[in-house]
Order: structure tokens, then C-alpha cells, then sequence
């Protein structure tokens, strides 16, 4: 089963900042840590998830890992250290993370959308790398208003619900929590006078170009994050991010396993039978390959370094090229004159497969 988005599971956007996360796991935490659900396998499995995202999206390294290449990006071991937190009592992780019991203030505030761009690229453009300019709309802070939505020669009124901090605190049993002020929907200000060119939104919606690096050996349904590439930022706050998602086109001749590329490929009878020299394609170009003789249909040769070039290591994978052996359809006089000759001329050991064959099937017929 493929695993859940990191993200997802803490419950939080893509540009959550560090508090974001650690509020977004104390809470899973309170709910889910085995010394609050004693036996309950549902539960310490659902802790143990939030606990491996939370190890990985906390560590910026990791993070930018996985926010490029996703859950591809971080290698056999998921960039996850299974005793983590796993091991730990209840009043430890709140010791060991969570020093400032709720005390901390919002996450980005006012931080602009995600975008997320469907790329289609060619088999060979995965394999080697390219370079691609995409082009969509996305909203940019008003240059009118500068981003606050206020008309010229007017300001924003801070919010008296929230004094400005975008959020309402609450109790909830021992905890202090926070969630968006109504009043002003977590901006933090009031706009009285609303900006003509962006109507108050602080933002306008305009064609947007931007160039992507696709690094060799990127797969399909593999992600790169664009930091700052997506949406403004209400009141001038600081752009989204973009996700460029690769969808890689199929090849007509070519299919990928892994770093390795697999060609099948026809060769003659003639080929097969007495070996030749044959030209075979490749990601980078024409390649000569040796057929032996007494090849048979659907034996696979090696070609080292051929395949595609590791994304997270240095190297390429190789490529496998499986013959099968065509027989021709059509045969003239002289032809046909030929192989009945090279029939007779035959010793049973030139074919061990079709004798071993029929001497299990005769001691059969005696059983």
C-alpha cells in the first residue's frame, strides 16, 4: 500500500512553518500515543505515522528532500528513524519537543497559495534531464496597494477580535489552542477602504512563465517544489510554492524497471542461428550488440551503463535487450530446398530441448 502524503497526515499545507508542525503533531499526539489508548493497535498505528512524518518533515535536509522527489527522494530507510519518538512515554515527547506548552505564536501567516503544474515529459527527457518553460496564470500582490488591499492614502485597521494576530485563543481543558480570527479571517486587519485595481484582495491574477531544471532519471508521479513560484501572499505576505508534477509519456520501443531500461527486439533466423553483429537503439544513440550463435527466442543480453542515471546516486542502470527469434512467413523454392537439406543433415543434440521433450513425453506413453 503506498504510504499517505506527509503532509496530509500531520494535517497541514505544504508551506507550514516549524510551529505549524509541532502543533500539528502535539495534537495528534495528545490523541493517538499508546500510553492514552492502551491496546488499541488502531491508534499506535495512526501515532506511529504521524511520529514518521513529523521526523522527516522537522529536519529541513530531509524536508527539501521529500518535498522535491516525495516519498522517492528519501531512499530504502524513508529518511525515517524508527526509535524516534516511537519509544518514548507521553510526558517525554511533550518534554522532548514540546518544551513551550502551546505558548508559541501562528504559523505563516498570510502565506500564499500552492500551485500545482502538470508536466508531461518524453521517455528520453526523464531519463537525461531537460529543461522546460512552463507558462500559467497565478495571483501576484497588487502593485496599486502593494499587497495590503487598502485604497491609495488609506490603511488597514487592525483587527479588534484578534489585535492583529490573525488568530482567537480558547481553552480546551489544560491546553491553550488557537484557530482563525472570524472577524477578520486570520489577516489580522480590517480594510475599510478597499484598493480599486485588486478590490481589496491585495492580489492580481496574471500570465506567469517560469523555467524548470528536470533532473536525469526523474519518474513518473515524482514531484519538484518551486519555493516562492506560487501565489502572493495576502498583505504582502510571502509567495506559495510550485509543484511541478512529472507525467512521463510512454516510448514505443522502450520500458523502464527501476534505473534499468528494457528493449524487446526481433532478430532473424539467419541472426540467431549463426551470430551477428546488430545495431540496436539506446537513450543515447545507435549501439552495436553481439549476438552469439545458437541465440533462442527470448534471451536477454546486457548492456552496461546504458539505462538511466541514478537521481539520488551517481551511475547509470543498464539496459536489457530480449530477442525474439522470428521465423519468415514466406520462403522460396530455393529456401525451402535449403533448410529441408539442413533438416537431414541434423543430430539430435543440436536440438537438447526438442529431444529432452520427447523423450519425457514417450516415457509417458509407456507409464
Amino acid at each position: 500500500m503506498a504510504k499517505k502524503d506527509y503532509y496530509e497526515v500531520l494535517g497541514v499545507s505544504r508551506g507550514a512553518s516549524e510551529e505549524d508542525l509541532k502543533k500539528a503533531f502535539r495534537k495528534l499526539a495528545i490523541q493517538y500515543h499508546p500510553d492514552k489508548n492502551p491496546g488499541d493497535k488502531k491508534a499506535e498505528e495512526a501515532f506511529k505515522e504521524a511520529n514518521e512524518a513529523y521526523q522527516v518533515l522537522s529536519e529541513p535536509k530531509k524536508r527539501g528532500m521529500y518535498d522535491q522527489f516525495g516519498h522517492a527522494g528519501m531512499g530504502a530507510g524513508g529518511g525515517f528513524d524508527p526509535s524516534g519518538f516511537a519509544g518514548g512515554s507521553f510526558s517525554d515527547i511533550f518534554d522532548n519537543i514540546f518544551g513551550d506548552i502551546f505558548g508559541g505564536g501562528g504559523g505563516r501567516q498570510g502565506g500564499g497559495v500552492d500551485l500545482r503544474y502538470n508536466l508531461e515529459i518524453t521517455f528520453e527527457e526523464a531519463a537525461l534531464g531537460v529543461e522546460k518553460k512552463i507558462n500559467f496564470e497565478k495571483e501576484f500582490s497588487c502593485e496599486t496597494c502593494t499587497g495590503s488591499g487598502a485604497k491609495a492614502g488609506t490603511r488597514p485597521q487592525t483587527c479588534k477580535s484578534c489585535r492583529g494576530t490573525g488568530q482567537v485563543k480558547f481553552n480546551q481543558g489544560f491546553f491553550t489552542l488557537a484557530r482563525t480570527c472570524p472577524q477578520c479571517a486570520g489577516r489580522g486587519a480590517i480594510i475599510e477602504s478597499k484598493c480599486s485595481n485588486c478590490r481589496g484582495s491585495g492580489t492580481i491574477k496574471k500570465p506567469h512563465t517560469v523555467n524548470v531544471t528536470i533532473p536525469a532519471g526523474i519518474d513518473n508521479d515524482q514531484r519538484i517544489r518551486l519555493r516562492g513560484q506560487g501565489e502572493a501572499g495576502d498583505a504582502g505576505g510571502n509567495s506559495g510554492d510550485l509543484y511541478v508534477l512529472i507525467k512521463v509519456l510512454e516510448h514505443p520501443l522502450f520500458k523502464r524497471e527501476g534505473e534499468h531500461v528494457v528493449l524487446d527486439m526481433p532478430i532473424t533466423f539467419a541472426q540467431a542461428a549463426l551470430g551477428a553483429e546488430i545495431e540496436v537503439p539506446s537513450l543515447t544513440g545507435p549501439c552495436k550488440l553481439d549476438i552469439k550463435s545458437g541465440t533462442q527466442s527470448g534471451e536477454t543480453f546486457r548492456m552496461r551503463g546504458k539505462g538511466i542515471k541514478r537521481l539520488n546516486g551517481s551511475g547509470h542502470g543498464d539496459q536489457f535487450v530480449r530477442v525474439t527469434v522470428e521465423i519468415p512467413k514466406h520462403l522460396t523454392s530455393k529456401q525451402k530446398d535449403l533448410l529441408k537439406q539442413f533438416a537431414n543433415d541434423e543430430k539430435p543434440e543440436a536440438h537438447p530441448g526438442v529431444t529432452n521433450f520427447l523423450k519425457k513425453f514417450k516415457d509417458i506413453l509407456r507409464t
